[in-house]
């Protein structure tokens, strides 16, 4: 990694970081990503003050979420995914209402979310985001310029994502401005899928319940199938996917109306 990596890429990689080992001093994080001293105390302070990190004399210490999320979501993105996330992150208004279901991409999302600067500065006003996983509300909530809303439910331990009648109920008292939604499979003809039957019940009524649906979608998605369907292609609006995505299927998904954007 170098010194020229952007902030919330150095972000993730430092919190990867001291998930593994539980504190970190400016000295070996430096050294870790290849950039300066000062960027670190920087990034350091940054963390501590959005209650990611605890700071110390030299370092910083991990807070609890950190440690408890599962060994997938501390990894750091990869780069077609990173890119993916901070362009899909920068389409979204910063007073906005915000579904994101459960998954890698849509954790970069949030966290690429959580990291604009521009976050806080309408006064009263707040990113408010509506999420069924348990991983994105435990980063989140501790995130000073964003209100997390939490969908009850039964939790899935492999994608810490809530599903069942009580996250659905919940959805249908709300109104979300964008949805952020992370799929298995998209294709023009089959329309965003995912694995699970009752994954696919709450993701579809947070479809039902948002003005945009915006998929992020790494390019080997757009060439699988899956399961179950979560939406047809009319009700997404925009695609963002990376440049290894086919072609053709991405000129398929254009022609069905779809805003598709690589990066």
């Amino acid at each position: 990694m170098t010194g020229s990596t952007d902030r919330p890429q150095r972000w993730n990689r430092l919190l990867e970081l001291l998930a593994e080992s539980g504190r970190l001093s400016v000295e070996e994080a430096a050294e870790r990503l290849g950039v300066s001293a000062a960027t670190v105390r920087r990034d350091f302070t940054a963390l501590a003050e959005q209650q990611l990190a605890t700071r110390t004399h030299g370092g910083v210490v991990a807070t609890s979420v950190a440690y408890d999320l599962p060994a997938r979501y501390r990894q750091s993105a990869g780069e077609a995914k990173q890119r993916i996330a901070e362009h899909a992150a920068s389409l979204i208004d910063p007073c906005a209402v915000v579904g994101m279901n459960g998954g890698t991409t849509t954790t970069a999302v949030a966290r690429a979310l959580a990291g604009r600067t521009d976050l806080g500065s309408a006064g009263d006003e707040r990113l408010t985001i509506v999420t069924n996983a348990l991983n994105i509300a435990g980063e989140m909530v501790l995130r000073p310029h964003v209100r997390t809303v939490v969908l009850g439910g039964v939790a899935r331990r492999e994608s810490y994502e809530l599903h069942g009648p009580l996250a659905e109920r919940a959805l249908a008292e709300l109104r979300l401005d964008d949805l952020v939604l992370g799929v298995n499979a998209i294709s023009a003809d089959g329309g965003a899928q995912c694995r699970h039957l009752d994954e696919a019940g709450v993701t579809a009524e947070m479809v039902r319940r948002s003005g945009r649906v915006i998929v992020v979608a790494t390019g080997d998605k757009l060439e699988r199938t899956a399961l179950a369907r979560i939406c047809g292609i009319e009700r997404v609006r925009v695609l963002v996917t990376d440049t290894g995505a086919d072609p053709t299927a991405v000129e398929e998904i254009r022609a069905a109306g779809v805003r598709v954007e690589v990066v």
